[in-house]
């Protein structure tokens, strides 16, 4: 395992997840089943390691497919466009009209599902592709990013609201998309 890649990895995701619709989804899941925390961690570890072990391993299949000239150029902008769409927060809504599950194992399987679903064409996914794709180590990729989740995803269910009450996201969200657009900058340049 690189920890080199790992720590990029979990860095970026964390900051990227900061105030995106998995986080709102965390929230709007601890306010829900306030005494279900665990399961709630729980649902949301294993949806981030099954979406995110297969968005790395897609991101290193189309490495080894592309001419690495082109690969470059789309990760690249891929790695740009990510650090603008941060700069646009996500929002989630909640009709409030689906039906309450009773049980922690319930809980789990709601908030595993739920997890996994949002986070299909998020863009913590097309990151975990992209870093696939540049660092061909989905091993460590996925480590990274799914680390990047839970210490984005876990202090929102046991804190709640006040978590981000105190965390100015249009800051994070500047600094992750900064770090987005130095890291495709980077590999259309030097690479």
């Amino acid at each position: 395992m690189d920890l080199s890649i790992l720590s990029l990895s979990a860095g970026i995701v964390a900051l990227a997840e900061m105030g995106d619709k998995t986080q709102l989804l965390s929230l709007m899941l601890a306010v829900r089943y306030p005494k279900q925390g665990w399961p709630i961690i729980g649902g949301i570890l294993i949806a981030t390691l099954v979406n995110h072990a297969g968005a790395a391993f897609l991101g290193q299949v189309l490495a080894s497919f592309l001419n690495p000239d082109v690969l470059r150029w789309i990760l690249g902008v891929s790695f740009i466009v990510i650090g603008a769409w941060l700069l646009v927060p996500d929002k989630l809504e909640d009709e409030g009209k689906s039906k309450k599950v009773h049980g922690a194992l319930a809980v789990f399987l709601l908030t595993m599902t739920l997890f996994f679903l949002a986070e299909m064409g998020d863009k913590t996914q097309i990151a975990t592709i992209a870093l696939g794709a540049r660092y061909n180590n989905v091993l460590s990729v996925t480590a990274g990013t799914t680390l990047g989740m839970m210490l984005a995803n876990a202090p929102a269910v046991w804190i709640g609201q006040k978590f981000t009450q105190g965390v100015p996201l249009k800051w994070v969200h500047a600094i992750a998309a900064g770090v987005f657009i130095v890291i495709g900058l980077f590999t259309l340049i030097w690479s």
